[in-house]
């Protein structure tokens, strides 16, 4: 399979480029990745309706990736807790070589094609849960590896990789492939591969997050309050809500937990 990610960059003699000329032409080529994401917002918009079903019905979302790909489903994972009120464990991201690999590359972690489902089985999978494997190359033996074993166990995947006919875009049931092109450093998917997948990935779970009543008009109201930027924002959003002041805001807010709470005890008690 020839792949577009390892083609050579349109760019040449970088070493000899000003500074100046390097960022212009980083961000030229970042420029075309939004593109390149639209054009699978069908296969996106397919794959959360499938995905949101299962999650409705009590299901998880599993992410898998090695390298940046997997330190990418772990940011997005991780990120859905704090901002959505979700139970940790709902939505997961594993990354070969564990949690040790999301700092330090731990090398040749991403060819053992039998880990990635020995790192699931912890977890005691069922049918209503849901695998995204995540590799820019399409062909990464251990998000491979645990595709297929899901296929064959009758739960619901979809990959996420930078190269058209991929061999992960052949396993899984949900295939979405942003080709976004040469980077511009040969090779190097960390660039507009990895934005591609990030952009991508915040597709996905906000609007997993939306489709299950986590997001009411354009509010988090299920955010945690983790912190004093996000309990001054809760307090904003109980105002605008309710009409009170602010310091009436943030004492419902505290006492209740959250935005949603709060507004909903105001309601029934006003």
């Amino acid at each position: 399979m020839k792949k577009v990610t390892e083609s050579s960059s349109h760019y040449q003699d970088l070493e000899q480029m000003s500074t100046l000329d390097l960022l212009t032409n980083i961000n030229r080529e970042d420029q075309t990745v939004a593109l390149s994401v639209q054009k699978e917002i069908p296969a996106i918009e397919a794959f959360v309706n499938a995905c949101s079903e299962r999650m409705s019905a009590g299901g998880r979302l599993f992410y898998l990736g090695a390298g940046t790909s997997g330190r990418l489903g772990i940011v997005d994972a991780s990120e859905c807790p704090p901002t959505f009120g979700i139970d940790h464990g709902i939505v997961v991201g594993l990354i070969a070589g564990g949690d040790a690999a999301i700092r330090k590359a731990v090398e040749f972690a991403e060819d053992d094609r039998e880990q990635a489902w020995k790192d699931l089985a912890e977890f005691q999978l069922t049918a209503l849960d849901t695998i995204v494997g995540i590799a820019a190359s399409g062909s990464t033996p251990y998000v491979l590896g645990a595709i297929e074993k899901a296929k064959v166990a009758g739960i619901l995947t979809a990959g996420i990789s930078c190269n058209p006919d991929s061999p992960l875009a052949a396993a899984v049931d949900f295939p979405i492939a942003p080709v976004v092109g040469p980077e511009f450093v040969t090779g190097s998917t960390r660039m507009k591969s990895g934005t591609a997948q990030k952009l991508v990935l915040n597709m996905i779970s906000t609007s997993l997050m939306i489709k299950l009543g986590r997001v009411k008009g354009n509010k988090m109201v299920d955010m945690q309050l983790s912190n004093h930027k996000l309990v001054d924002r809760g307090a904003r959003m109980v105002a605008e809500e309710t009409g009170v002041d602010m310091e009436e805001a943030k004492d419902l807010l505290l006492t209740h937990g959250s935005v949603r709470k709060a507004v909903e005890h105001f309601k029934q008690t006003r």
